[in-house]
């Protein structure tokens, strides 16, 4: 299933996209897709509704994140070592993990904000696992079973406040409208191998990230299960799992370092295979 949140911020509705592509209401079914309608005895009752018979929905209403209730918003850096190549840094010999402020998250299409003072606003593609069941000192063969399914997911980052400003990574993760995640969280059935999930990123219309899951360092199944050694990942927790190469920071131009960062009006596309497209407009801070 394609499961969506749809309608103006505050208000989404519930709802899934069916085999035409069209969106069906899920009101009358459930109450949101959260927590709660994440388990796999919860999908499965929602996989046995007719979908012919839902309402569909007319005009092209905005889409919301695809997940209510998330309290935990968890991110793996540097997980493609291709990317820690452009970026100068070594693989890691276990997964790097940050956080992103739930207060970032947004629908997929909705503006990317910059922040006041931001200098180095950058893009990043990412697959973004949603968590099902608790899982808490989980194996690696046992991860995937906690996880109800996957998403698309822009890690917007300050760089200067990621890096400059203190050496923790958050406080450039963490900026309002930070997160966008979307269109829809596509049930792990019908994604049987997330290492093998083809994603691009444009801006402005120009290919910058070309990537593929394949690459990553770390399986989502191992990250599933390394986190779940620290903390207990709960049902909604949403995991962000690296970028490819092609970030803004690591453009080079004859050799040389020539980095390009975001700036207002830029727009930014992005899609993983299966999982949805978003789109993003760049817009000045505002309070």
């Amino acid at each position: 299933m394609k499961l969506v949140r749809y309608g103006k911020p505050g208000q989404e509705k519930p709802g899934l996209i069916d085999a035409q592509g069209k969106l069906r209401d899920l009101s009358a079914v459930v109450k949101d897709v959260g927590p709660e309608q994440l388990s796999d005895a919860a999908l499965a009752k929602l996989a046995k509704v007719n979908v012919e018979k839902l309402p569909l929905v007319r005009g092209k209403p905005r889409f919301g994140t695809p997940v209510a209730g998330t309290r935990k918003f968890i991110a793996i850096g540097l997980n493609y070592a291709d990317h820690a190549a452009e970026s100068g840094l070594p693989i890691p010999q276990e997964p790097v993990v940050f956080t992103k402020a739930i207060s970032c998250i947004q629908g997929p299409n909705d503006p990317v904000m910059l922040p006041k003072g931001s200098k180095k606003t950058d893009w990043e593609v990412e697959l973004g696992v949603v968590i099902g069941k608790r899982a808490r000192y989980i194996t690696q063969k046992d991860a995937l079973s906690h996880v109800a399914g996957y998403v698309t997911i822009n890690d917007v980052s300050e760089r200067e406040f990621q890096i400059e400003r203190g050496g923790t990574w958050d406080k450039g993760k963490g900026c309002d409208t930070f997160g966008p995640i979307g269109p829809w969280l596509v049930t792990r059935d019908e994604v049987p191998n997330p290492q093998k999930l083809s994603m691009w990123l444009d801006v402005n219309g120009q290919r910058m990230q070309t990537g593929n899951t394949k690459t990553m360092i770390f399986s989502v199944a191992k990250i599933v299960s390394y986190l779940s050694q620290f903390m207990t990942l709960e049902p909604g927790d949403i995991i962000t799992t690296g970028t490819p190469p092609g970030v803004g920071m690591g453009i080079k131009k004859d050799g040389q370092p020539a980095p390009v960062y975001l700036k207002k009006g830029d727009v930014v596309t992005l899609g993983i295979e299966g999982l949805g497209e978003q789109r993003q407009e760049v817009v000045p801070f505002k309070l």
